[in-house]
């Protein structure tokens, strides 16, 4: 019996960063175009067009989506592994709230660079789209602070800070998007009526079923890389399930990796405040 599976793959050579694994040394959390490598005067117009036609003549009716996968700005956890370093925060620090000048848990916050960086990309969007880059249709988000605040500095914004027109500065809050958890309590989010006090509807709105309590995070067990790519591959299960093609993705490293090995991209470690667009095209196919 034939059964009818989706595949998921990155398409290159749109942008500079799914061409090979930079050096660390190279990468740029926002680079000019966000890394569009047609950056002349028609690059986004041409990109979007492009696009369309993929999706209009492509011979085994795959679908095309562009995702702009976005990581947090730094958050105090990010600021304690700085300040203690990898090798002591991993044994002690990470597994407690913070110390006496910091709380990073539960559910760190952005610091104040953490802010500086998302509204650096705001001002980027701002840049681009001034350049006619496609505005995103569709946004999703994690449920931790740091991404929620993340997306609210970078996207909903009013007057001359505005980067998403009024009738789509709306984020769906997706369980799956959130950082890989379990032992660090950073990674450990609030309850759904907490985090409902702190970003109200409508602007933002919790998807179908999303719990009142953290039922993931466990405090004796980190969860996998296989199973961050498997939450990876519902979110792009449930994104290419809606129409909008231009998607935003605010959320995390971990999550970030997981989602580029499940679309066989090259590994790309953006720093926090970072943007990576990617295209990915989804075909069906039947299999024994």
């Amino acid at each position: 019996m034939l059964t009818k599976v989706c595949t998921y793959d990155a398409v290159p050579g749109y942008f500079v960063q799914g061409d090979q694994p930079p050096s660390p040394a190279s990468i740029i959390a926002v680079p000019p175009r966000f890394g569009l490598k047609n950056d002349g005067e028609d690059g986004w117009h041409d990109f979007k067009s492009t696009i369309d036609e993929l999706n209009a003549t492509d011979p085994a009716n795959a679908e095309y989506k562009v995702l702009f996968l976005g990581r947090h700005g730094e958050g105090y956890h990010n600021l304690g592994r700085k300040k203690y370093g990898k090798e002591e925060w991993m044994r002690y620090y990470s597994l407690i709230g913070g110390d006496d000048e910091m709380t990073w848990a539960p559910d760190a916050q952005l610091t104040p660079l953490g802010h500086t960086q998302a509204y650096a990309v705001r001002d980027a969007w701002k840049e681009e789209i001034k350049c006619g880059i496609p505005i995103p249709q569709r946004c999703y988000v994690s449920p931790l602070r740091r991404a929620l605040e993340t997306w609210t500095d970078i996207f909903s914004g009013n007057g001359r800070h505005t980067v998403l027109p009024g009738d789509r500065r709306i984020v769906t809050i997706v369980e799956n998007c959130r950082e890989s958890y379990g032992l660090h309590p950073c990674d450990m989010r609030l309850s759904r009526s907490k985090l409902q006090a702190f970003f109200p509807p409508p602007m933002y709105q919790f998807e179908p079923g999303f719990t009142e309590e953290d039922v993931l995070w466990s405090k004796d067990e980190r969860e996998c890389e296989e199973h961050i790519r498997q939450r990876a591959r519902y979110v792009l299960d449930m994104i290419f399930a809606e129409p909008e093609i231009y998607v935003s993705v605010t959320t995390h490293g971990w999550f970030i990796r997981g989602l580029l090995a499940e679309i066989d991209h090259a590994p790309h470690a953006i720093p926090t405040g970072g943007v990576l667009p990617v295209v990915i095209r989804r075909e069906w196919r039947h299999v024994n």
